[in-house]
């Protein structure tokens, strides 16, 4: 009986890390997304992340009859990335990411984790 517990826990150790890492660690996307930074800043309770938000060029409806713009929301985990980016807001970024299935709170609030910039304008 002692030897059945101890294969059922390890079965379950063994599959709660393996659900972790596939949740949080594995990288579901890669990607690249361009537009104006309109704001970059450090919050959070215990945790302090960078959270940032990307107005993208083009108009989208989530309700008929109104007009929004493509918003994409991340997070930076460089502390050097992040700095850059809050001392040029409002410039148009290139900003390349990863797309995680489940945030983590060192990580920062949103699924998307910005990892480097590859091009900076000024706006037109």
């Amino acid at each position: 009986m002692k030897k059945f517990l101890g294969i059922i826990t390890t079965l379950i150790v063994i599959s709660l890390v393996i659900f972790f890492f596939i949740r949080y660690m594995y990288v579901f996307g890669e990607g690249v997304k361009s537009g104006e930074l309109n704001y970059l800043v450090k919050k959070g309770y215990i945790f302090k992340t960078y959270e940032g938000k990307l107005i993208q060029s083009g108009f989208r409806s989530r309700t008929p009859g109104a007009i929004q713009s493509y918003e994409f929301e991340f997070s930076v985990t460089d502390e050097k990335i992040a700095l850059q980016l809050m001392t040029n807001s409002g410039k148009e970024f290139e900003l390349h990411y990863k797309e995680y299935f489940g945030a983590l709170p060192w990580r920062g609030h949103s699924v998307y984790v910005v990892d480097s910039i590859l091009a900076m304008r000024p706006l037109e």
